[in-house]
Formats: structure tokens, C-alpha cells, sequence
């Protein structure tokens, strides 16, 4: 299940809310556990033999000024370093302005990961399941993020499939209710920002009343995976 308030961050970015940088390039060939690699079949393939998560780093590396906070504020620091070498495969799906840093095999392809995850925004964090196909969530840059909160945050979506389906049947009815609720909100932001919105004050008010609604769905949804013992 996508986390419901990385749709909200994909909303600032596309209104322009805007309120530094990466240490390494990531691997153009091959992948290794917890590196950053650009070669997602290489990812996959991995993924799949160590029964592992993907973590894929949606990014305008040298223009996107809340992906280099990110990088900074978490990706570069040793708290991050330790848990991804023995957690997660890491991808780095870059969208740069110097088209120099994606070898032009990765341009397309790119293009056609974006189109395929609904990427709005950078930076777009999509998590998969080790099969490499199945998203199991998604997350957003946050200027207070750290290094503990984002693995929490990302650990909990991992864990969050798990925990819905050992849900009991009146719990299961309330949350399928809940992301009805959800699907149609969503359909409701996605053409919203289709038409392009100017940001002004009306603008502003459509904004905080989709994070509204889409904070109140999360809270909602967490309370019944609370319940589970």
C-alpha cells in the first residue's frame, strides 16, 4: 500500500512549495545490497535471490533541492550506511539536468518507471516487494527527516502487508472501507493536478485540504493495524 502522505508531497512539489549533496555516484552495472545502483534488472535479480525489498530513489540529482537534503540529512550517513547493507536493495532512478549522468540505456527506461509508479514529484522513494514488480509503498522527503525516522517509516510500510492480512474480518471491512475512501480522493488529486494549478491562494486552501483528508485516511488506517496484537 502506497503511505498515503508521500501523495501530499508529491502535491507540494507540483505546486512549487520549496522551502547539500551526494557522496558517490551510484553503480552504473551490477548491484550490491544497500549501494546505490542504477542497473534495476541487476537490482531485481538480487532482490529476488536474498528475499529482499527494493527501495527505488526517484531523483533530480544536481537540480532537486529536497533530494539533496535527503541525501544529506540521511542517505550519506553511517545510521543509513548499516541498516541498508543488510536490508535493502537500493535503486537510483535519476532525472538530472546534465544528461551526462545516466548512461543513455537508462534514459527510456526511466521515463517508462516513472510512467509506471505514477512518479508526481522528487524525490519519490517507491518500495517493492522482492519480486521487483509489486510496490508495497511509498515515501517523501520531509525537511526534519532523519536517518531512524525514515527506516521507521519505511520498515513500517514493509511490515504493513503482513500485519492487513491478519486481520479479522470486521477489522478487514473497515479498512477496505477506508481505501475506497482513499481511491476516490486520490482520483480526485490526480486530475486536479492534471489541470496544472497555479500557485495562489485558492490553490493553497485545494492543497491543505488534500493533506488534510489524506492525513486523516493514514491515521484512520493506522488505528486498525494498532489493534493487531
Amino acid at each position: 500500500m502506497k503511505r498515503l502522505l508521500s501523495l501530499s508531497v508529491a502535491l507540494v512539489f507540483a505546486l512549487g512549495y520549496q522551502t547539500t549533496a551526494r557522496a558517490e555516484r551510484p553503480a552504473t552495472e551490477g548491484a550490491k545490497i544497500g549501494e546505490w545502483t542504477m542497473d534495476f534488472e541487476a537490482a531485481k535479480k538480487l532482490a529476488k535471490e536474498k528475499n529482499l525489498p527494493i527501495l527505488m530513489n526517484f531523483t533530480g540529482s544536481d537540480w532537486c533541492g529536497w533530494c539533496k537534503l535527503m541525501d544529506k540529512n540521511v542517505f550519506a550517513t553511517e545510521e543509513w550506511k548499516t541498516y541498508a547493507t543488510q536490508n535493502i536493495v537500493t535503486v537510483f532512478i535519476d532525472f538530472p539536468k546534465d544528461k551526462t549522468l545516466v548512461p543513455e540505456k537508462f534514459v527510456e527506461r526511466n521515463k517508462e518507471l516513472s510512467k509506471k509508479f505514477s512518479v508526481r514529484g522528487y524525490p519519490s522513494y517507491i518500495l517493492l516487494a522482492s519480486d521487483g514488480e509489486k510496490q508495497i509503498g511509498q515515501l517523501g522527503a520531509s525537511r526534519s527527516a532523519t536517518p531512524k525516522s525514515f527506516i521507521l517509516d519505511m520498515q513500517k510500510q514493509i511490515d504493513w502487508p503482513k500485519k492487513i492480512a491478519k486481520l479479522p474480518p470486521k477489522d478487514k471491512a473497515e479498512y477496505d472501507k477506508v481505501m475506497a475512501d482513499v481511491e476516490v480522493v486520490e482520483k480526485e488529486m490526480r486530475a486536479w493536478l492534471e489541470t496544472k494549478p497555479k500557485k495562489n491562494e485558492e490553490n493553497d486552501k485545494k492543497h491543505a485540504s488534500f493533506v488534510k483528508r489524506m492525513s486523516e485516511f493514514q491515521q484512520a488506517l493506522d488505528e486498525i493495524i494498532k489493534r493487531q496484537k
